[in-house]
């Protein structure tokens, strides 16, 4: 008797800087989340469509969990966490094989618990532990704190056990028809993408302080047949100083991150496209409710 389909939303969580996106990647097996070293690069909630024979997983990439949220911005993350929690049928729950992995200020257990949603623990980065035998620890402990749908070490980055997470993910979706057509890979517009790999070129190009401080915006987005594609995208900044710095003497640096954005686009497009970079300053926009919605967070 041949197996019923299965499909559903699969919420990937847990803290900053885990590998979340990478995984949503490497699950999809195309980038549609931007990968950086740095913490907190998901701002939205990121659907990714994998359909595979016998089952359709519909993957949301969520923020890194925070303990507090003291601007707009943060709170709006979190809420997109919130959502997702509450509306996945299944929590792809990632962490990272170090001290306390499942506890810290955000609780994370407290919270898949709370959900009250079958949940799969993937324990990332395996491959940054000399000994293997030195992961058996965090699998014990996470399985005294939660009766997990299972425990699977993996790599994201190198796909190491990624099958085998995405198996027992599958194995508790819900009974039912797929929920988009196979071929599509997101739910998200075009642009959404372009303003997500913008913003990752920001994040590889500078320090600390000035990605965390700016937003990209789609002024413009023109399709023009037998022509390239017009692309006006504006970046946002909270001060004058980093405008300054983005543009950089001369234009140079804003000319470098518009020329590395421009390719990325290109590749991810299929397509020409003109690309249009400038720099505007709206002053502690992080904190303003209404601007942070402006920009398409919840």
């Amino acid at each position: 008797m041949k197996e019923p389909f299965r499909a559903g939303y699969v919420a990937i969580v847990g803290y900053p800087n885990v590998g979340k996106s990478t995984l949503t990647n490497t699950l999809l097996g195309a980038k549609i989340s931007i990968v950086t070293h740095k913490p907190q690069t998901t701002r939205h909630r990121v659907l990714g469509i994998v359909t595979r024979e016998g089952y359709q997983m519909i993957l949301m990439d969520t923020p890194g969990l925070l303990a507090a949220a003291p601007h707009a911005l943060d709170e709006a993350m979190m809420n997109a966490v919130s959502d997702a929690l509450a509306g996945a049928d299944v929590l792809c729950v990632v962490a990272e094989p170090r001290p306390d992995f499942l506890g810290g200020p955000a609780m994370l257990v407290d919270r898949v618990r709370a959900a009250g949603r079958p949940a799969v623990l993937a324990i990332n980065k395996v491959d940054t532990v000399p000994d293997k035998k030195g992961i058996l620890p965090f699998i014990e402990e996470a399985a005294a704190a939660y009766p997990w749908g299972a425990i699977v070490p993996i790599s994201a980055m190198k796909g190491e056990n990624v099958d085998a997470l995405e198996a027992e993910c599958a194995k508790l979706l819900p009974e039912s028809p797929p929920l988009y057509p196979p071929d599509e890979l997101s739910d998200r517009p075009e642009r959404f993408f372009v303003t997500e790999i913008i913003r990752e070129r920001i994040l590889v190009r500078y320090g600390d302080e000035i990605p965390y401080a700016t937003a990209v915006e789609i002024a413009e987005f023109s399709e023009r047949p037998g022509r390239k594609d017009y692309i006006k995208a504006i970046i946002w900044v909270e001060k004058e100083s980093q405008k300054g710095i983005l543009i950089g003497r001369g234009g140079q640096a804003l000319k470098r991150v518009g020329t590395e954005a421009r390719r990325a686009v290109e590749a991810f497009l299929g397509r020409p496209v003109y690309l249009e970079l400038s720099v505007d300053v709206q002053e502690k926009w992080r904190r303003e409710e209404s601007f942070v919605r402006r920009l398409g967070y919840p």
